[in-house]
């Protein structure tokens, strides 16, 4: 079983590619998100038992996002209830062409964002698990929900779990500590939390941002990535934390909102090994092309479910196949529209197997 801790928010998006500004006054649709429960919802889909801890408001809305993952298969019986705080939120809208995506965050004074970690049943949670799950987002928003984090991964580390954890700097976050820019922030308490890691995840600006370790040859901005040189930025985590046995990268070149090539990257400390996926049929790395894009976020948490649910399943754990999953899920999440992936291990099985025009099944 999969433990992730992390907040849940309600996500509000405007109708296909419009601006919040063209749909309001107007509907939005209304969704249910976070990183931690994007991994559980992937992992629920695929047949993987999971938990899910976080901390909510007791009111319908919250009950109602409860239900939601209830159905899917997430144990939320762990999920802390609160009457002070509210329900996270965030808006996004959907970039297009040369018009990037833009997310508005409404997460201040959040159920989780006030919640101590002493009010969590962390140790009740953890019994079963063999990994626990979370990510550098939920620490980004208060003292308190660092503290939590801390707290939960120093007791999994401790009971022998597996823990793995998704930089995910977010820039419009860490703004809790006055006189601390978010960078400064996140890398002062970050390091506190990747001492207990075994698995560490990042994007291609992550470890940059976060660890100060920056790929040669690659320009985010430019959309040029560098693909065998996060080989040596994976070097240089593991010899900083040697706690950590596996970094894994999202390798994701931006040529414009709507075209991406996308690939990953899985480096295993033990060995030195690498690996990079997807490969062509001379065995060079060569990224999935995705010229038509429905929804980009969630992308790198259906990365990290492919790779753990990969390496927990004994026909996929090789470290190359596992990889080559978890690049293949987290290629169909663009495909799907809102945070969660709605994706069969079939259809992940059937994209790594070259299957990628897009026909109809009948």
């Amino acid at each position: 079983m999969i433990v992730a801790f992390g907040e849940l928010m309600l996500r509000l998006a405007p109708p296909g590619v419009l601006r919040l500004r063209q749909a309001l006054p107007g509907q939005l649709e209304a969704t249910f998100a976070g990183a931690e429960a994007n991994v559980c919802a992937a992992l629920a889909a695929w047949g993987m038992p999971v938990r899910y801890v976080t901390a909510l408001p007791r009111h319908t809305v919250a009950d109602a996002a409860l239900a939601l993952l209830t159905g899917l298969g997430i144990d939320v019986r762990y999920v802390l209830r609160r009457e002070a705080g509210r329900m996270g939120a965030y808006f996004v809208e959907t970039g297009a062409n040369q018009r990037s995506s833009q997310v508005l965050y409404d997460r201040d004074h959040s159920a989780i964002s006030l919640a101590t970690a002493e009010e969590y049943l962390f140790d009740e949670a953890l019994t079963g698990a063999a990994y626990l799950h979370v990510t550098g987002i939920t620490p980004a928003l208060s003292r308190a929900a660092f503290d939590a984090t801390l707290a939960v991964v120093r007791r999994a580390a401790e009971r022998g779990l597996s823990v793995s954890c998704d930089l995910n700097f977010r820039a419009k976050l860490w703004r809790w500590q006055s006189g601390s820019s978010p960078r400064e922030l996140a890398r002062e308490c970050m390091p506190q939390i990747l001492q207990h890691v075994s698995l560490l995840l990042a994007n291609e600006e992550d470890a940059a941002d976060v660890l100060g370790i920056s790929a040669r040859g690659t320009s985010v901005e430019q959309g040029r990535i560098c693909a065998s040189a996060y080989q040596e930025v994976a070097e240089q985590i593991a010899r900083r934390f040697p706690n950590i046995r596996r970094v894994a990268f999202t390798l994701r070149e931006s040529h414009s909102a709507d075209h991406n090539n996308w690939g990953g990257l899985l480096y295993e400390a033990a060995t030195g090994e690498t690996f990079l996926a997807p490969l062509d049929g001379q065995g060079e790395y060569r990224p999935y092309e995705i010229r038509d894009i429905v929804d980009r976020v969630g992308a790198g948490d259906s990365f990290a479910a492919g790779l753990l649910f990969a390496s927990l399943t004994p026909e996929l754990a090789e470290p190359h196949t596992a990889l080559r999953y978890a690049v293949a899920a987290s290629c169909l999440k663009h495909s799907v529209r809102g945070d969660f992936l709605y994706v069969s291990r079939e259809e992940v099985e059937a994209l790594m197997a070259g299957q990628a025009s897009g026909r109809v099944r009948r």
